[in-house]
C-alpha cells in the first residue's frame, strides 16, 4: 500500500441522523482496502461506532457490532478481508498497545478502524484518513482529513 504523505484532502458532510451515518459507512467501505488504517475522533456518543457499524455492514457483516470498549479490538473475517475495529478509550497507556500486539495488525493486510486513536498516537503510524465527527445540534458534522495518497483516493467515493 502506498504509503506516501501528500497534502491533506479534507471533506466536510453534515449527517442528520444515526441511520445516514450508518449510510455513510455502507458507501466507504467499498474503496477500503487492505492495509487501510482509519482514526475515528469524536466525543462519547458522536457516532464513531455508528460509522464503523456502517463499513462492516458494507463490507458484508450481518451480525451484531459491539464497540469494543473493554476487549480493545473486535476481529472481522469479510470477503476474505480482515477487518480490526479497535476502541481505545479505556487505554490508560499508549503501551497497553504491545501487550495486545498492536505492530502485528498495523503491520499486516487487515484494515484497521480505530476509536479514540488519540489515546495510543505515539504507537500508532499515520492513519491514510482522519475522521472528525462533531455534535452539533441534533445532527452530526463529519470532517475526513487525508494523511497518505490512498486515504485521498478512499475519500473519492464520499464525493
Amino acid at each position: 500500500m502506498d504509503q506516501s504523505h501528500r497534502a491533506s484532502v479534507k471533506l466536510s458532510q453534515r449527517v442528520a441522523s444515526a441511520a445516514d451515518m450508518q449510510r455513510l459507512g455502507e458507501r466507504l467501505a467499498p474503496a477500503l482496502k487492505p492495509g487501510h488504517r482509519v482514526h475515528f475522533h469524536g466525543p462519547l456518543g458522536a457516532g464513531k461506532t455508528t460509522l464503523i457499524r456502517g463499513i462492516l455492514r458494507g463490507l458484508g457483516h450481518g451480525g451484531t457490532v459491539k464497540s469494543p470498549t473493554f476487549t480493545l479490538v473486535e476481529p472481522y473475517a469479510l470477503a476474505g478481508r480482515s477487518v480490526y475495529h479497535f476502541d481505545f478509550y479505556r487505554l490508560r497507556a499508549a503501551e497497553e498497545l504491545e501487550f495486545l500486539g498492536i505492530r502485528d495488525y498495523l503491520q499486516g493486510q487487515g484494515i484497521c478502524l480505530i476509536e479514540w486513536a488519540e489515546r495510543g498516537d505515539e504507537l500508532l503510524p499515520a492513519p491514510d484518513v482522519d475522521v472528525y465527527i462533531e455534535p452539533v445540534d441534533d445532527e452530526r458534522n463529519v470532517q475526513w482529513v487525508s494523511r497518505t495518497d490512498s486515504g485521498g483516493g478512499l475519500l473519492g467515493g464520499l464525493t
